[in-house]
């Protein structure tokens, strides 16, 4: 049983071809294009309005040449979004549980970040290496220990994207296992755990879309360090 429930975590393939390529590029093709019109409809204009208002807090505390970023910072916002929404359907596979994608995600851009600091600013950026006032004795210390938590950055982006979203799903599905165990027998506790599914599933829609946005608001973090 155990084995059973991680199998949802397992890469669907086709022939033996893999189609986490597919599930990676189909959100794409899901998302409305504007039009040439004056006029939008209603789900071109919200959309919009949410990249809009997205950018806008996210650029907030960057300067000028941060801006350059928020094409690339608003459009992974909106692809992990829609890739943990739709990872929640039923018989759908959520690439963002995996961790090799996540870490794909996460280790070029915080490289691009550190590579900008280091072009730009190099004194500033190594400062940070060595926090303002440290006692002589501590120096060694402390740029050992900056520069392995530099270095860990990436590892827990990709980390906290896929620990939140497979603990979710794991969830989901245990209880909706005990459901269906649990109705023959007692169908009372049995609606009450579905109700309990209920709220939980409302909660993991919560959950995928803050965690996109945690993802995207730490990269900005780090660029606003190197910038």
């Amino acid at each position: 049983m155990m084995v059973s429930f991680f199998d949802q975590f397992a890469s669907p393939s086709f022939l033996g071809i893999p189609l986490i390529a597919v599930a990676i590029a189909l959100p794409w093709v899901l998302f409305p294009t504007p039009s040439s019109r004056w006029m939008n409809n209603r789900l071109i204009t919200i959309q919009t309005w949410f990249i809009n208002r997205f950018t806008d807090q996210l650029m907030m505390p960057l300067n000028v040449a941060g801006h350059k970023w928020a094409l690339l910072l608003a459009s992974l916002m909106v692809f992990l979004i829609t890739i943990n929404m739709l990872g929640l359907l039923p018989y759908t596979f959520t690439p963002t549980t995996q961790l090799s994608l996540n870490m794909g995600l996460a280790v070029p851009l915080w490289l691009a970040t550190v590579i900008i600091g280091m072009r730009t600013q190099p004194t500033v950026a190594l400062g940070h290496l060595l926090p303002e006032g440290t006692p002589i004795p501590l120096i060694p210390v402390l740029i050992i220990i900056e520069t392995i938590s530099l270095f860990i950055r990436p590892l827990a982006l990709g980390v906290r994207l896929t620990a939140n979203l497979t603990a979710g799903h794991l969830l989901i599905q245990l209880i909706a296992t005990a459901v269906f165990v649990l109705l023959p027998m007692m169908p009372t506790v049995a609606v009450l755990t579905a109700a309990v599914l209920f709220l939980l599933t409302l909660l993991e829609v919560a959950v995928a879309m803050i965690q996109a946005y945690v993802f995207v608001l730490l990269l900005s973090l780090y660029l606003q360090e190197n910038v």
